[in-house]
């Protein structure tokens, strides 16, 4: 039975069984505490938890997961995958164990033709806990399973819990005999003998308790949850290959194709050698996993989620490398990937032009990275063997993180590598190194979005609430509220005096909460008491609790106090515009460059506009300059923007555009400008009519990461503010220029050459000046002992170019008869320079150049070193340069008494 028919057979009898079918998450997970979706329960978290109220009373999916946290045994066992299905069935305060249980039975055991997936009943086993006898009797007396494939375990073993105070309960947990060929029979009350013998399929997790504080599993239960649940995840790969008749996850029809074109690739045989077996498994995973995570909107990066994809691909290529292929290898696998997964997920065959373009240019990338950075790490492994002295030769913290900051050498690369050659890596140093630059990078980005307090705090306050915060803000600026919740300091609080920073909840805004790339609002809380609150930000913590963040500066506050709450109105007005032009660019960009061109961020700010896509290359300058009058032609248009709510299956329908990783709900709020010129799924405030933008400007195009552009534009006053500085500009360089507007690109571009011309003339009239003093230093050269020294300031020079061309020459002009030491000095820009050059009896005397440099830098109030035939060094006080020239030929005096 292929895999997509085993995925089919699991959604159908879940509908059949009055279960609501909903399509995957993205594998972006929406929990902000995970990077992805890593277990089929992530969505449903929040119902689980109680922190939302469940659309539905029962549900069923077929989930894609990605799980990275145990990619060492990918390919060295028959049941680790990154990536993975997860089948699940959830009930919230519907169906309780018994359902579950005879749901289970029935799906596993009904005959194939029948709809089933035909498993030997007497082949199962199940894991409870050993006081759950509800479970035991749904099992035994219920179904029938013999009792002596019940396995009863301690709490430790079968029970599911947060790590924190709040739902928690057991499992039952169904394994498959795979017979005494995969290892010994199950005694003394286990399934997990050794070998592969029983393979768990499927779990289900009974919500039925509240737990309190512990550690661990040990905490007490302090009774039975008001609406319990279920939560079931059954591997869809795990029941393929037992379906399949296959060996383990790599063997079955939507993997093994890419190890046959691995085989093809390099004239290996699977089966033939062991970590060959295990090398082609892990190209097979990573692959697939590549394939799914690019197409859910990621890309590589050395950060978050990007980090992961671009683990999975260095990983996979390395491996074929390893299998004895140089050449390009995703452009052969990644197709033969595609195929394998299509029925599952045709949208894979839609969008493979990006998702290949995205792959292929990181394995390009990663190619010139390994060709450099294999040749740096093999000479840092010899290093490490060298200075070991018998014992276990480890290679430097420092040395790992130069090779990941410096050539994009993964870490998890160099402690393969280096463990291949018997070497440890300091990784704790490299992660300590690691910390403190994420650490300076991140340091003032933190406090606005997560503000004071616990997270716990805004669940509870959001629990007591008797209904979500009413957002009024698409209609008012100004409405009648109520202070329903309070923080100081990230603590609830009955009440606050001023001054104080609060955290305020109403009842119901009109302040817009910072969302989907639109900055939130501003303005004032003024209570019927007096207390005045002036708002500098809104967050949303947690789904449907608003919190205005900022001061009270007069009064006294309390929690049911009345009062008005006002917006700024003119930066919302501001905002709006920019909101609105960010969909026009978004729009045109997909109409001058292509659909493919997706949004990946945005920031709309009064009168201003930043906005990221997804693009492997630059866009042309004429191509923005189109974007940019195709977006103000519309703007003249007065296109009318409409804004409508419907569920999102019709969003869909219309062509509404929704951006990768946002979690959208059934229901959505579209926005359309012009009818159905731009449609995207938008929950930001905008104009009514394209003129109110007035005029956009863009003021450039960049990279700001791997396949991520950034444009930035100016809005409405902003933009006719930069456009008439633009006009002044011009008027004055007409004037300057003599030429016409039209002319002066063609005009600025002559004098440029003509600068460039002479510029490159006069370095070579300065260098023939400088050096034309190497005779005469080469003549004038000291001796000290049986060395030749020149000690020479150079005065004012161009750059360290300068002194290093005339210490060369004047090297070379000394010969190597005798020991011979070059010390030139010159300033540069203001700041003190020194070349020292030595000759190779110089070096066999032990004379290095780069010693020299040292000591003569350290004069100059700075530092410096190189090579010891040449070195280059400087500092910030230029008055020393005379002395610290002198201490070359002292320093060389020094040496030659002490030979």
């Amino acid at each position: 039975m292929r895999t997509a028919e085993i995925r089919k057979r699991w959604l159908d009898y879940f509908e059949s069984k009055d279960h609501a079918i909903v399509p995957s998450a993205p594998l972006v997970s929406p929990d902000p505490s995970i990077l992805f979706t890593i277990a089929g329960m992530v969505p449903f978290i929040p119902y689980i938890l109680g922190t939302e109220p469940a659309p539905w009373p029962r549900v069923a999916s077929v989930q894609k997961c990605i799980r990275t946290n145990d990619i060492e045994n990918v390919g060295r066992t028959t049941r680790h995958g990154t990536f993975f299905q997860m089948n699940g069935n959830f009930s919230f305060g519907d169906y309780f164990k018994r359902e579950a249980i005879d749901f289970a039975w029935e799906l596993l055991t009904t005959e194939q033709g029948r709809g089933g997936y035909g498993l030997d009943g007497d082949r199962l086993w199940v894991t409870i806990w050993e006081e759950d006898a509800e479970a035991f009797d749904a099992l035994t007396k219920g179904v029938g399973l013999d009792p002596k494939h019940v396995v009863r375990l301690p709490r430790e073993e079968n029970f599911w819990d947060t790590g924190q105070p709040g739902p928690a309960g057991p499992c039952a947990e169904w394994h498959y005999d795979r017979g005494p060929a995969y290892g010994p029979d199950a005694v003394g009350g286990t399934v997990d003998p050794g070998g592969d013998r029983y393979l768990e399929i499927w779990n289900l997790v009974f919500d039925q308790f509240v737990r309190g504080e512990g550690q661990g599993k040990n905490y007490p239960l302090l009774g039975e949850l008001e609406h319990k649940s279920i939560d079931t995840g059954a591997g869809l790969e795990r029941i393929a290959y037992l379906l399949q008749g296959k060996e383990n996850l790599y063997e079955i029809d939507e993997v093994y194709p890419v190890i046959a074109r691995v085989e093809e690739l390099t004239g290996k045989r699977y089966g033939a050698d062991a970590e060959d077996d295990v090398r082609m498994r892990v190209v097979a995973d990573h692959v697939r996993s590549s394939l799914m995570v690019i197409g859910d909107g990621v890309r590589p990066s050395n950060e978050g989620r990007g980090y992961v994809l671009r683990r999975l691909v260095r990983r996979a290529v390395r491996a074929v490398r390893l299998l004895g292929v140089d050449e390009v290898a995703l452009p052969s696998l990644l197709p033969v990937s595609k195929d394998a997964m299509k029925a599952s997920y045709p949208e894979l065959e839609a969008d493979f032009g990006r998702i290949s373009d995205v792959a292929y240019a990181e394995e390009d990338a990663f190619r010139r990275t390994l060709a450099q950075g294999t040749t740096i790490l093999d000479t840092a492994v010899g290093r490490a063997k060298r200075s070991a002295d018998g014992a276990t030769p480890v290679l430097g913290g420092a040395e790992a993180f130069q090779l990941h900051d410096t050539y994009g050498f993964p870490i998890d690369l160099t402690l393969e590598m280096a463990a291949e050659q018997g070497v440890q890596v300091d990784e704790k140093a490299f992660r300590d190194l690691m910390a403190e630059q994420k650490q300076r990078a991140r340091a003032d980005a933190l406090a606005k979005k997560t503000g004071h307090a616990d997270l716990r705090s805004y669940e509870t306050l959001n629990k007591e609430l008797a209904a979500p915060v009413e957002f009024l803000g698409y209609t008012d600026t100004e409405s009648a509220v109520t202070v329903v919740g309070l923080l100081v300091d990230g603590v609830p609080a009955p009440a606050a005096s001023a001054p104080a920073d609060v955290e305020v909840v109403l009842d119901r805004t009109p302040f817009y909460a910072e969302a989907g790339g639109q900055l939130a609002d501003q303005g004032t809380i003024v209570l019927d008491g007096g207390a005045t609150v002036e708002v500098d930000d809104v967050q949303r913590p947690v789904k449907g609790l608003s919190v205005h963040r900022g001061r009270l500066v007069e009064g006294t506050m309390a929690l049911g106090d009345p009062g008005t709450a006002t917006i700024d109105v003119a930066r919302r007005v501001a905002i709006s515009r920019a909101h609105s032009a960010t969909h026009m660019i978004h729009k045109a960009l997909h109409e001058m460059v292509g659909p493919d061109r997706t949004q990946a961020g945005s920031e709309n700010a009064p009168s201003r506009v930043r906005f990221d896509f997804r693009s492997p290359t630059p866009v042309p300058g004429e191509a923005l300059g189109e974007i940019e009058e195709r977006v103000n032609s519309r703007l003249t248009e007065n296109l009318e923007v409409t804004d409508a709510t419907m569920p999102i299956a019709r969003a869909r329908e219309l062509g509404a555009m929704a951006l990768f990783g946002e979690k959208y709900g059934d229901t959505v709020r579209v926005v359309s400008i012009g009818g159905d010129w731009s449609r995207e799924l938008c929950g930001g405030t905008h104009v009514k009519a394209t003129g109110e933008v007035g005029r956009v400007a863009l003021l450039g195009e960049a990279s700001i990461g791997s396949g991520v552009r950034r444009v930035d534009a100016l809005v409405g006053d902003g933009a006719y503010g930069f456009q008439a500085k633009e006009h002044a500009l011009v008027g004055q360089l007409t004037g300057l220029l003599g030429a016409r507007p039209d002319e002066l690109a063609d005009r600025v571009g002559s004098l440029l050459t003509r600068l460039k011309e002479t510029e490159k003339e006069l370095a070579g009239m300065r260098q023939e000046r400088i050096l034309a003093a190497a005779g005469t230093l080469a003549a004038q050269a000291e001796r000290v002992g049986d060395t030749r020294v020149v000690a020479h300031d150079a005065g004012e020079v161009a750059s360290a170019d300068d002194l290093r061309a005339l210490a060369l020459d004047v090297r070379g002009r000394l010969g190597d008869a005798e020991a011979t030491l070059v010390a030139v000095g010159g300033v540069a820009g203001g700041r003190p320079l020194v070349v020292v050059a030595t000759n190779a009896g110089a070096r066999d005397a032990g004379l290095r150049a780069g010693d020299f440099v040292k000591a003569a830098a350290k004069t100059l109030g700075g530092g410096g070193g190189g090579k010891p035939d040449l070195a280059q060094g400087g500092g910030t006080d230029a008055s020393a340069l005379p002395a610290a020239l002198a201490s070359v030929a002292e320093g060389v005096r020094a040496a030659r008494a002490g030979a």
